[in-house]
């Protein structure tokens, strides 16, 4: 009889336990790389005197946080993001808010039943592009922590890219530019072994240097499947000239979410594929890490207790 009782509460507590759990909901998994203004300086302002920067503390609503957002931290650890995104990635520099949030919010709002929405910061302020190429410290990282972010699940949505202004400096640098923009997408997707990888680029609005139009034709010009690129070009600039404002930021992160939305069929938001796919090139099948979150029938859980009993 002792046995018995305690066989009866074993399985309850069993049963307790497997009730609890819950299937994850999908991770639709977004890398943010490039330069300062894809890590974010809106509201940072340089005191005149004594040149340091700071950053104003604003945070728009649209950049609110939200317990469906979440981003990989320095550590590797997936948190609930906030502003600003890039704090212990862009770490050298004074980061305020970027596009980031405000992408992941619109994505949610727009598009309902879209899962969380995972961030991966990585952009670093300052970089010229040759910095990212194959091999090299900033392209190491970056891949580091993309494949670290698959680790619990989710799937790789797209890139987000914003970076060139440091190209804009150097005539050689400016020319050579699109060759060099065009291998690193090449590299990111085939080391994501995902060729149809969405890529979101961004067109530039300023520059560091006299070459911002070869820059940015560069990046108009650029012709690869999947790509799309959005002009930042007209939206508001700090006092430096350089740096998007807060509320550019804002208008910037919903243009990319518009245009990452226009890769997602309304009927399955799991599904990340361009209307403009060849129906020849079979697309890439996302990991649906929900689908592999199992829960035993609460039928069967009963009928192992009534044996017990």
């Amino acid at each position: 009889m002792k046995h018995t009782v305690m066989g009866s509460l074993l399985v309850l507590v069993i049963l307790i336990q497997l009730l609890a759990v819950k299937p994850q909901a999908y991770k639709n998994i977004f890398i943010l790389a490039g330069q300062s203004n894809m890590a974010g300086r809106g509201g940072v302002v340089q005191d005149t005197v004594t040149g340091t920067t700071t950053w104003d503390g604003v945070i728009p609503p649209q950049c609110n946080q939200n317990p469906s957002i979440l981003r990989l931290n320095a550590e590797l650890e997936w948190v609930e993001a906030q502003e600003p995104l890039h704090h212990d990635i862009d770490a050298k520099k004074t980061n305020g808010v970027g596009p980031g949030m405000s992408f992941a919010n619109s994505m949610l709002n727009k598009r309902e039943g879209f899962g969380v929405v995972g961030l991966v910061p990585c952009a670093i302020g300052g970089t010229n592009i040759s910095q990212w190429e194959k091999g090299k410290v900033l392209y190491k990282h970056m891949m580091r922590r993309v494949k670290a972010s698959l680790n619990d699940g989710g799937s790789i949505r797209g890139l987000l890219w914003y970076q060139g202004e440091s190209d804009t400096v150097n005539l050689n640098d400016a020319q050579s530019y699109q060759t060099r923009i065009h291998k690193f997408f090449i590299d990111v997707r085939n080391d994501l072994q995902s060729p149809l990888l969405p890529i979101i680029q961004v067109a530039l609005a300023s520059g560091e240097g006299p070459y911002k139009e070869i820059v940015r034709q560069a990046q108009l010009d650029i012709e690869l499947l999947n790509l799309r690129t959005v002009d930042a070009l007209g939206l508001g600039l700090e006092p430096d000239g350089l740096h998007l404002t807060t509320s550019a930021q804002v208008n910037l992160g919903q243009i990319i979410a518009d245009s990452v939305l226009q890769f997602v069929p309304s009927s399955n938001p799991q599904q990340l594929v361009s209307p403009t796919t060849n129906r020849n090139e079979a697309p890439t099948r996302p990991y649906n890490c929900a689908s592999h979150n199992y829960i035993f029938p609460l039928t069967f859980v009963i009928i192992i207790f009534l044996i017990f009993l």
